[in-house]
């Protein structure tokens, strides 16, 4: 009955079929693959973030171009030089134990002529008017936790429209047009602030907490390749199995084709 499967046209068929389930197979497990590397690359993140001693900032931002990540959000880090408190900038609306206030952000100059925008702490109340602890003097070194830069209207104020001395984004592209020197990407939340402001909690930044929409997007390729090759397989079994019906009943002289209700 299934002797039409040694036909050329069967044989030709049977391995295009056996062929497209091949490469769906492989692709199906690439693709698992991508999201079993991004998986890990998440758990090793998360191991990684932040514990231990401070390190160099330098060391964990190396190069004029390097860029906060989630596996560097919230890194203790070390930096060195001295405040800026001329262009010292409050940040409003930011919220911190459910209460409203502000940032109190003051660059800090290194070595290399870039700065560090360093948010000394928060303080309750509006910034308007608002006198927050003078800065230090001369060369400092600071610990704390490295944030990601914010984006538009992420801390809650409208970036446009604020008094001078305000600021409404922590971000290098924001940070452009108000300092007179170049600033490294992100900023970095000190853990030791003066009296009168609260130690800034790490943000992780959007999709940091968890695993990113690409890897579930690579899972949900793995199974789609998975259901095309199980597809395949059954056209193939549908296809064989109607012509060993139709070889079955010409077999009994009957013809399909002629049939009457």
């Amino acid at each position: 009955m299934y002797r039409f499967l040694l036909t050329p046209r069967w044989i030709g068929a049977t391995l295009l079929a056996v062929a497209a389930i091949a490469c769906c197979l492989w692709l199906g497990s690439w693709q698992l693959g991508r999201f079993e590397a991004r998986v890990g690359s998440h758990h090793a993140a998360a191991a990684q973030a932040p514990s231990g001693a401070p390190v160099s900032l330098d060391a964990v931002l190396p190069g004029a171009d390097a860029k906060v990540s989630t596996v560097t959000v919230g890194r203790p880090v070390s930096l060195t030089g001295s405040y800026d408190p001329a262009h010292q900038l409050l940040v409003p609306d930011r919220t911190v134990d459910g209460r409203s206030g502000y940032y109190v952000l003051t660059p800090l100059r290194t070595d290399d002529g870039r700065a560090v925008s360093v948010v000394r702490g928060w303080a309750p109340g509006g910034a308007a008017g608002a006198r927050p602890p003078a800065a230090p003097s001369g060369q400092v070194t600071v610990t704390g936790r490295l944030q990601a830069p914010e984006t538009s209207g992420s801390g809650g104020a409208v970036a446009g429209g604020l008094p001078a001395g305000q600021l409404g984004t922590i971000s290098p592209a924001t940070l452009v047009n108000l300092l007179p020197y170049p600033v490294y990407d992100g900023w970095v939340a000190a853990d030791q602030v003066p009296a009168g402001l609260t130690a800034v909690p790490t943000a992780q930044p959007a999709g940091g907490d968890g695993l990113t929409a690409r890897a579930f997007q690579n899972l949900g390729y793995t199974l789609e390749w998975f259901v095309f090759a199980g597809f395949v397989g059954f056209m193939w079994f549908r296809l064989a199995r109607r012509e060993a019906e139709a070889a079955q009943d010409r077999a009994l002289g009957l013809d399909p084709a002629l049939a009457v209700d």
